[in-house]
């Protein structure tokens, strides 16, 4: 069975549009901030939606900015942001951006490469940046994205590194920029990694399923 890979996404486009939407897209939306975007793609790391939206809005409100972001201590940005996962990791991340970014004249970097030398940035951070911040083609691929690719077959890889290289080569490039915030909206509302509303599914009749196991509809 051969997905049709961008009517797949034109039909969850269309259903995630009332879905909540994925807080880094979000602020994105309401600030186009590179500062705001990029360090609410490193508080979301391993946190659900809603404690990176609290955490990235309690850090703004003290450090709307670069300049501000630098006065504060890393114990003051830890008790800012906690309880977002690996938070101490990540007050460390943030306490070291403001002089990591001192090579590109205090702004956040539109490229790979440089983004890539930032404290606590690896590939799925530096592609959402570009993309949300800078309306860049790049491929974000989280898990939701590396797990819905593999159940619909349309790539058969082991690693979210692994389904981004696969996808630079076959996704439209025309669907670049959305499949990240179609597929995280998609997959923490219907594909869930555990118990998948497939009953519910707007894709069910054509979906491939692999490796899913459905979660048991109520009696």
């Amino acid at each position: 069975m051969t997905v049709d890979i961008a009517h797949f996404i034109g039909v969850l486009e269309t259903e995630v549009a009332d879905y909540e939407v994925p807080v880094v897209d979000l602020i994105a939306v309401q600030t186009g901030d590179p500062y705001k975007v990029l360090v609410a793609t490193i508080l979301s790391a391993r946190t659900q939606d809603q404690t990176t939206a609290k955490a990235s809005a309690r850090l703004f409100e003290r450090a709307p900015d670069l300049g501000t972001l630098s006065t504060l201590s890393r114990e003051e940005i830890s008790a800012l942001i906690y309880p977002v996962g690996f938070y101490v990791a990540k007050s460390g991340y943030l306490e070291q951006l403001p002089r990591a970014l001192e090579p590109f004249g205090g702004r956040v970097p539109d490229h790979m490469d440089a983004l890539l030398t930032l404290p606590g940035v690896g590939r799925k951070t530096a592609n959402l940046v570009m993309s949300a911040a800078f309306n860049k083609d790049a491929i974000c691929v989280d898990t939701h994205v590396h797990r819905i690719m593999n159940i619909w077959g349309y790539v058969k890889t082991k690693s979210p590194l692994a389904t981004e290289m696969a996808l630079r080569k076959k996704l439209p490039r025309s669907l670049w920029q959305t499949v990240n915030s179609i597929l995280v909206a998609f997959g923490q509302g219907t594909c869930r990694p555990v118990g998948p509303h497939c009953d519910i599914c707007v894709l069910e009749p054509l979906c491939p399923k692999k490796g899913v196991k459905p979660r048991r509809p109520k009696p």
